[in-house]
């Protein structure tokens, strides 16, 4: 624990995860999760996707024949790496006692557009992507640096992005109405 104050935010957050751990250390099968979020296109390009509660829309802009009714997927996908890191940074350190000001996530995401739209022999996954992250602290660079280096660790997003991981998909085709 950082000898520098830790504020009542921080605590908060603290106490929350501490339970967090406390109940999946009694049974760590029990921690497996999957979580279920389905979008549907109909007319145009626009992608309304829900996860319980939440709702989102996704579109293209009209220059790839979308309506622009909202950010476009990879936004989102940019956005959950950004918002995940930044986030699992924050959280480690006030479940450490380090204070963080602030974390700043940004990301740099190279593509192969023609690979997009099946010309040329490249791919449309990203061919390279780079994280800069900007840590305001009272803490020492060591102590930031393995925070940051454990939160990368188990980061689920940054995970997905840097590591393989099986995919499985399927296909089921209904007559239209």
């Amino acid at each position: 624990m950082s000898d520098l104050a830790i504020d009542t935010r921080d605590e908060r957050i603290r106490a929350a995860q501490t339970a967090v751990i406390a109940r999946m250390s009694a049974d760590l099968s029990a921690a497996r999760s999957t979580i279920v979020t389905s979008g549907r296109v109909e007319e145009g390009l626009t992608c309304n996707v829900a996860q319980g509660k939440f709702r989102a829309t996704l579109d293209l802009g009209p220059g790839m024949g979308g309506d622009a009714a909202g950010p476009s997927p990879g936004f989102h996908a940019r956005a959950a790496i950004v918002g995940c890191v930044a986030i699992a940074i924050k959280m480690l350190a006030a479940r450490e006692g380090v204070r963080l000001e602030a974390v700043d996530v940004l990301i740099e995401t190279d593509f192969d557009d023609a690979a997009l739209m099946e010309l040329g022999t490249g791919s449309a996954a990203p061919v390279e992507t780079r994280l800069q992250i900007a840590v305001q602290s009272p803490a020492s660079p060591g102590v930031v640096q393995q925070i940051v280096d454990r939160a990368l660790a188990a980061d689920p997003w940054f995970l997905a992005l840097r590591d393989p991981q099986i995919v499985k998909t399927s296909l089921s085709v209904q007559p239209a109405p």
